[in-house]
């Protein structure tokens, strides 16, 4: 943990965006899991899911060393590539950061929990987006009002907020709170998902993104009173969602392949 960073680096991000290619010092495996995570931290800055420096996703390294990926700590989103990331062990040593810049605190806190506690999640996504939070903050959560939410249904997790993640014993209590689920509000704070794999995360964050934005648009109406499906449609969307929270279903893969097609429109350098 004395590794870890919680400092901003006031120089040397320019070095650090264009760190050399590590392609050939990793394995074939841990590569591809460094493009994929890449490739997600620019997709969310195209759809403007950034809280400029301060939110993260994170990626298991293949292989018997629990060692997790994560931005480093001072790059945008739109900064990251596949050689950038920096790569940590469960007790917060940094194996590898080839920018110098560290990693944030909070980051270190929330992702080593997950990846410690549940080994079937490869993926840990974390934001901080106008929509997502101003849903955390509402006592019911997420509401069964959409089609997109109601995909979540039965699937949430809540984790009430404690300030600023710097605290090494909430992670105990952040994944008791997560349970066996993938997908967590986070209290007054954020969303997170996770998943099997970067892709399976990041279509659960998409369709959680787009649920809150539904459900502010909603109640920004006023005094139009909302429609909640009756319990048999809710029951029959939490069996059809089955595939959703597996990340097993040929769309998972369709949805993050479309989304690679767009973010490439707009360069392929992530992928250094």
């Amino acid at each position: 943990m004395s590794n870890v960073s919680s400092l901003p680096v006031q120089s040397g991000v320019s070095t650090a965006v264009n760190a050399g290619s590590l392609r050939d010092r990793v394995s074939p495996e841990e590569w591809e899991v460094r493009v994929k995570l890449a490739a997600a931290y620019r997709i969310a800055a195209l759809k403007r899911w950034t809280d400029h420096i301060y939110t993260h996703f994170s990626a298991r390294v293949p292989g018997p060393d629990e060692h997790f990926l994560i931005n480093a700590f001072g790059l945008l989103f739109d900064e990251i590539t596949a050689s950038n990331l920096v790569k940590v062990d469960i007790d917060g040593t940094l194996v590898d950061d080839p920018t110098g810049l560290g990693i944030n605190n909070a980051g270190y806190v929330i992702h080593s929990a997950i990846h410690a506690a549940r080994p079937d999640l490869q993926a840990v996504l974390h934001t901080h987006t106008r929509d997502g939070i101003a849903v955390s903050a509402q006592k019911n959560g997420l509401l069964l009002i959409s089609q997109h939410s109601l995909g979540f249904s039965g699937r949430v997790a809540y984790h009430g907020y404690e300030g600023i993640a710097q605290d090494l014993g909430e992670r105990e209590r952040l994944v008791a709170d997560l349970g066996d689920k993938s997908v967590m509000i986070l209290r007054n704070h954020g969303l997170l998902t996770a998943g099997v794999s970067v892709e399976h995360a990041f279509q659960q964050l998409h369709n959680l993104e787009y649920a809150c934005n539904i459900q502010i648009a909603a109640q920004a109406a006023g005094n139009a009173e909302l429609i909640f499906p009756p319990e048999e449609v809710v029951k029959k969307v939490e069996e059809q969602a089955k595939v959703l929270k597996s990340g097993t279903g040929p769309g998972v893969t369709r949805h993050w392949n479309a989304l690679i097609r767009e973010l490439d429109r707009h360069g392929t350098d992530y992928q250094a």
